[in-house]
């Protein structure tokens, strides 16, 4: 389960009414995740872009968070692919695996690995090549290489994508792609350095193909349960939204040292990918 995935990340059980069954509770109280949702869709983001927190605004270099389709300039030299977020740490070697069932209740594996390779992208920067392999069956449905990088502040950067569509054991075609620097796109954040609430940020840009933004919604009140384990310290919970699919939201949370825990649609019939195992290299 990347920062996009289930769009997206990240596809699920839905239904809203069975939250509790699900184990996600807020730290104050037996809030349903209907609830969160609608107190989620209330909470506008307040505190928009935080200078502290990037390396790049609009067409600065030394502003906040990017937002909708505004061009960013990034200096290469602040970036590394030594990516030692809390929130996503991604040391080369690590793997992620995740149960996801889909909005037709296709139940598939998700298996996120940091590899050691890199790449360079067209903006310049070097990136860590993440490897997300999707499943259903024992055969392959999606492989796709994600590229992040992080910079000096501590924000994750996601660079762009190389997706592999595979129909019946086969490759069909490669939609999705796409690269920042090339053909308009634009880098986004996949996790930033100081997470708060009201805190927003473009997570991606390919006009009409990858919109996605997300916001910072709680930390430290949520508790969530998945097959991985218990998690009730300083989890992160984050909402994300796709302008091109307005009727789609999904609640994302995060564990220090650990990072994706559970992807949750709310909208509909929505999607769930839930952590079944983590191993951390390095």
């Amino acid at each position: 389960m990347d920062g996009k995935r289930a769009r997206p990340l990240m596809r699920s059980v839905a239904a809203l009414a069975l939250a509790m069954s699900l184990a996600v509770a807020g730290a104050c109280g037996a809030n349903t995740l209907a609830e969160k949702a609608s107190a989620a869709k209330d909470k506008s983001p307040e505190k928009s872009t935080k200078a502290a927190n990037s390396t790049a605004s609009g067409s600065s270099s030394r502003g906040g968070l990017p937002q909708g389709s505004e061009p960013v300039r990034l200096d290469p030299a602040d970036f590394s692919v030594n990516i030692d977020n809390p929130y996503w740490p991604m040391s080369p070697g690590s793997k992620w695996v995740y149960s996801e069932t889909d909005t037709t209740g296709t139940n598939q594996k998700v298996v996120v690995e940091v590899t050691d390779e890199k790449k360079m992208i067209a903006n310049g920067i070097e990136a860590r090549v993440i490897r997300d392999t999707v499943t259903e069956n024992g055969q392959p449905v999606e492989i796709t290489d994600d590229w992040y990088a992080q910079d000096k502040a501590g924000n994750i950067w996601y660079l762009g994508e190389y997706v592999t569509n595979y129909k019946n054991g086969k490759v069909v075609d490669h939609g999705g792609s796409f690269e920042a620097g090339i053909d308009g796109a634009q880098p986004g954040i996949a996790m930033p350095a100081n997470p708060e609430p009201g805190l927003s940020y473009r997570q991606e840009y390919y006009k009409g193909e990858a919109e996605d933004k997300a916001a910072v919604i709680t930390v430290g009140e949520e508790r969530v349960q998945v097959p991985f384990g218990y998690f009730d310290k300083h989890v992160l919970m984050t909402r994300d939204l796709v302008p091109t699919e307005p009727k789609v939201q999904e609640l994302k949370f995060y564990s220090p040292n650990v990072g994706p825990l559970l992807s949750v649609h709310t909208d509909g019939d929505g999607g769930r990918a839930e952590l079944v195992s983590y191993s951390r290299a390095g």
